[in-house]
């Protein structure tokens, strides 16, 4: 068995928990900004010690509701100020935060709820409340439901003046290291989601470790910050609010994807926290704008010169034709691309699933480095990540201290360290499946580890496929590949017990819309699209690309384009945007079977 390991880099105490840095802070340096709250049109400043005293009073509330130590309290909502808020303030409180996706559904609601045993839930808008509300007569133990929109946090706040500073203080110092912090659900793309026990740990452990290691460039920069806008119901944008917070890096949130261009323009971040999605429909969205404006052949090129540049940085530099050229396209295209993203941002970390080769040394060419990681929920996040100077694009990264990655006889991930979680709720079963007597955690991903410690992912156990020719095929970096052009939104690859990889492919709307208007097809529906010739071989090409990096027994053959999309509210996605194969192999399951016809 191959493994590698980082030494601990920095240590924390047993009776350390995640709120001492907001108060000790606030004391240290109480005008230090470490938050801005978007107010209208303005980004709000937030002093260390405002952001306290606003903690400390929404603790108050929560204690004189009758939240008790170790009681679990529930939170759904979008990214907004009022997540962060409330997360310090229930674990001030000396209670456990369970967070939930703003988009889920009354049933996942009702068994997130239900099986943690929250005792109270904020909600962000009225639509969640009704929600709530819907399956409130089934959940015996929920005691409150507060509504952020409706004003619920400045009323609980208010509520808490008869509770003594020594209270609070007694409740928020209570809680060491080995206690839990929260319970994050898994996205539950084969079942009924897990919830990952998650201590304090867990979470000061990793984003100590992370912070002043790997991304420790990342956050000793001049006027450092970071705008937020994937949810922090994810365990990865969760660890990196916890990270900004310790770091005293300006955190910021925008709650609405739409606004996400606006906001980073006003916002201006040094660094930015997305998933591979996200970076792709910039190059995307860059890429079809360049076109529509009869510039479509200066923006390939300058996209070859940024990725033949970064990859000939990364091999020991480029000749002086090709500086002369990556100059040139700086002015003309690379700085325009900075200057949409607020004009300081210079890197970004990037995780949730593969992100591309192409994609990461056009990122680095244009002047926005992007540092790949990996991990899982029950790893609280990071257990590898790339290094600023040493970024091996391709790969994410090496552990990170106090981490050791290996990789077992059959190929899959394993993992020892002390951000590794505590086990599932409710769940010991689950527990001891993927925890070994060793005290190695099965990641259930497969995967290679280099000379150097870079681990490369190749795929997930349980979503190897098996050809009726006793093939073993990996999915995922086919379907990351043909994903990656800009007119396809998903893509899952078949062909488990049958004789051929086919794959079923859906079309993105918004691409799909300036497509329309480039090729005079404006009154053109998605399912005339889907069937429409040029499309095919648009299609054709993305699979033809990514039949290259496989086998010839392992290439698609064939595939079919769906008239829909496969999106989270059609249930066929899980918040974090992962497919649920299982879904869509039974509501597609027509589909499949003409692929074999």
């Amino acid at each position: 068995m191959r493994e590698y390991s980082v030494p601990v880099l920095v240590d924390v105490p047993a009776s350390a928990n995640l709120t001492d840095t907001v108060f000790q802070r606030a004391e240290q340096e109480p005008g230090a900004i470490v938050l801005r709250r978007k107010v209208g049109d303005d980004w709000t400043a937030v002093t260390a010690r405002e952001f306290r005293d606003q903690v400390a009073a929404v603790a108050k509330g929560l204690i004189a509701a009758g939240v008790g130590p170790g009681d679990r309290v529930a939170l759904m909502s979008r990214t907004r100020y009022e997540w962060t808020l409330v997360d310090y303030a229930i674990w001030s409180a000396g209670a456990v935060s369970v967070p939930i996706y703003e988009t889920s559904s009354g049933d996942q609601v009702k068994w997130i709820v239900s099986d943690s045993g929250a005792k109270a839930i904020f909600v962000e808008l009225g639509s969640h409340e009704e929600t709530v509300r819907e399956v409130l007569p089934e959940l015996d133990g929920l005691e409150h439901v507060w509504c952020i929109e409706s004003g619920a946090v400045d009323e609980l706040a208010a509520s808490g003046g008869e509770v003594a500073d020594e209270t609070l203080e007694e409740r928020r110092s209570g809680p060491g290291t080995a206690d839990l912090a929260t319970i994050i659900y898994t996205s539950g793309t084969t079942g009924r989601p897990k919830g990952c026990r998650i201590t304090h740990d867990n979470l000061l452990f990793t984003a100590r470790n992370v912070a002043n290691g790997p991304l420790e460039l990342l956050f000793t920069v001049q006027d450092r910050a970071v705008l937020l806008f994937l949810p922090l119901a994810h365990v990865f944008a969760r660890m990196i609010q916890i990270v900004l917070i310790e770091t005293g890096t300006v955190l910021a949130h925008t709650p609405n994807m739409k606004n996400v261009a606006p906001d980073l323009q006003a916002f201006k971040p040094t660094f930015l926290l997305g998933v591979p999605r996200v970076f792709e429909k910039v190059y995307n969205g860059a890429e079809q704008k360049a076109v529509a404006g009869g510039k479509g052949k200066i923006f390939h090129a300058a996209a070859d010169t940024a990725i033949a540049w970064s990859r000939a940085e990364a091999s020991g530099g480029a000749g002086l034709g090709l500086k002369l050229k990556h100059a040139l396209f700086d002015k003309l295209v690379y700085g325009k691309l900075r200057e949409a993203t607020g004009g300081n941002l210079s890197a970004a970390v990037s995780g949730g699933s593969a992100l591309g080769d192409r994609l990461g040394h056009f990122f680095r060419g244009v002047g926005i480095e992007i540092f790949e990681g990996w991990g899982l929920t029950e790893t609280s996040a990071p257990s590898t990540v790339n290094l600023p100077g040493a970024n091996k694009i391709g790969t994410v990264g090496k552990p990170f201290p106090g981490v050791t990655v290996a990789i077992a006889d059959d190929g899959e991930i394993l993992v020892k360290g002390r951000h590794v979680f505590n086990g599932y709720w409710n769940n010991e079963e689950a527990t001891a499946e993927v925890i070994d007597p060793d005290g190695w955690f099965h990641t259930g991903d497969i995967g290679e580890l280099d000379a150097d410690g870079y681990l490369k992912i190749t795929g997930r156990k349980k979503e190897i496929l098996v050809t009726a020719a006793g093939k073993n095929v990996a999915p995922a970096p086919m379907e990351d590949a043909i994903r990656a052009h800009p007119l396809v939104s998903q893509a899952m690859v078949v062909g488990d017990d049958r004789p051929f990889v086919a794959a079923i492919v859906t079309l993105d709307p918004e691409a799909l819309e300036q497509w329309k208007a480039s090729n005079g097809r404006e009154s053109a529906t998605l399912a005339e699209l889907s069937a429409d010739p040029a499309i095919v071989a648009e299609v054709q090409k993305a699979v033809d690309d990514a039949n290259k990096a496989v086998s010839k027994a392992e290439q698609i053959k064939k595939f079919v384009i769906l008239d829909i999309d496969i999106t989270e509210e059609s249930g066929h996605l899980t918040p974090t945007l992962k497919v649920k194969r299982n879904i869509v192999m039974r509501d597609f399951a027509k589909h499949i079977d003409e692929l074999y016809g």
